[in-house]
């Protein structure tokens, strides 16, 4: 009898050895593909960068989009993640390690561009590509479409706590209402801060005169005393438990923190606000161009897109998605606002060192002040 159950809980730990090492049990998705996708490269291996939480990972029975191109293919994926296009830049920059796929945002792109750091991509390759919205297509850092293919949409919006804040905000100087002392929240970071105060003082975001980002930093000093503190993702925390009152965040992340507390309401303020496009792109030191080519067709694949922009929580450039019903955030005004709703926009565009640097300097000195 001892021998007998010796045998089975052995059976059984071995049973459960290959189901760790088969990816703890994930079942592949039965995936209608548009794209043909090959084993020439298999065993090969696919190095891919991009922001944090940016992609679907098979949790909450979604696809693993990593997981589903690796079995597809026979590609290794060896994916690893940023938190800002500056450490992006950096780490490309240095060249201490390569890359085969980057998502970076569009000011980034168009300075990578510039600095001649992107591989013009073989668009015959990328038989998906109709599927972008042509809003999304020939837009300033890459007017040719010749390096990118749109991931991600994203614009900025006023988040704030309905049982603390009584009458729906329209504008941006909300954030420096005295009625809120020590109850607002502002980014962490010199451009989306100093953004909102352009906003308010009706200048180009993009200014190169000196002057323009120093009436910037005045304001924002004077925000400084009715403020709780500066965030990034701490933003989470602080609305979702009703800590703070007000902060201005992403369209998309909003939507997340609605999920965890439904007093939490979002607005476009009148003044206008920042849009940015994420993209994919292949930098010049890529070591494995025809597999980056596959991924990149691979995630403008119908059922991966939806899966991407559904764990992403961000407004997709893909139209098989926006068109389909089934969509959860499909039709939603935040991330699809009709033309009337449609707040005024700006993007940011590379700015040059001498500028980036006094900004920078800048916030520096707004942070201390």
């Amino acid at each position: 009898m001892k021998r007998i159950l010796s045998i089975i809980l052995t059976f059984c730990m071995i049973c459960s050895l290959c189901v760790v090492l088969s990816g703890c049990g994930y079942t592949y998705a039965e995936l209608d593909l548009r794209g043909e996708y090959t084993k020439e490269y298999a065993g090969t291996t696919l190095n891919v960068y991009n922001w944090g939480e940016y992609i679907s990972d098979g949790s909450d029975d979604s696809i693993d989009t990593v997981k589903e191109f690796e079995h597809l293919t026979g590609i290794r994926v060896n994916y690893t993640t940023f938190d800002s296009n500056e450490t992006m830049y950096s780490q490309i920059k240095n060249g201490g390690v390569s890359y085969d796929v980057i998502i970076p945002s569009d000011y980034m792109i168009e300075r990578l561009i510039n600095e001649d750091m992107l591989l013009k991509l073989d668009t015959s390759k990328l038989t998906n590509l109709d599927l972008i919205d042509n809003k999304y297509k020939g837009l300033y850092f890459d007017e040719k479409d010749e390096f990118t293919v749109a991931y991600c949409v994203g614009m900025v919006g006023l988040i704030y706590n309905t049982k603390k804040v009584k009458q729906t905000p329209d504008s941006w100087n909300i954030l420096w209402d005295k009625k809120y002392k020590d109850d607002i929240l502002m980014f962490n970071n010199p451009r989306d801060a100093f953004a909102i105060a352009q906003f308010m003082l009706g200048q180009d975001l993009n200014s190169t005169n000196k002057s323009d980002w120093d009436k910037a930093a005045v304001l924002l000093k004077k925000q400084k005393k009715y403020l709780q503190s500066y965030v990034m993702d701490e933003v989470y925390g602080k609305m979702e438990t009703g800590e703070a009152a007000l902060a201005p965040y992403y369209a998309g992340d909003f939507l997340t923190m609605y999920e965890n507390n439904e007093d939490l309401a979002f607005v476009y303020p009148k003044e206008g606000t920042n849009i940015f496009v994420d993209s994919a792109c292949i930098p010049k030191n890529a070591q494995n161009y025809e597999a980056a080519l596959m991924f990149i067709n691979f995630l403008l694949e119908p059922d991966i897109a939806l899966a991407n922009a559904e764990y992403i929580g961000y407004a997709s450039p893909n139209t098989s998605v926006v068109n389909n019903p089934d969509y959860y955030y499909y039709g939603n005004e935040i991330l699809y606002p009709n033309e009337a709703n449609t707040p005024k926009t700006q993007y940011f565009h590379d700015i040059d060192n001498e500028i980036r640097n006094y900004y920078e300097n800048l916030w520096i000195d707004v942070k201390l002040y």
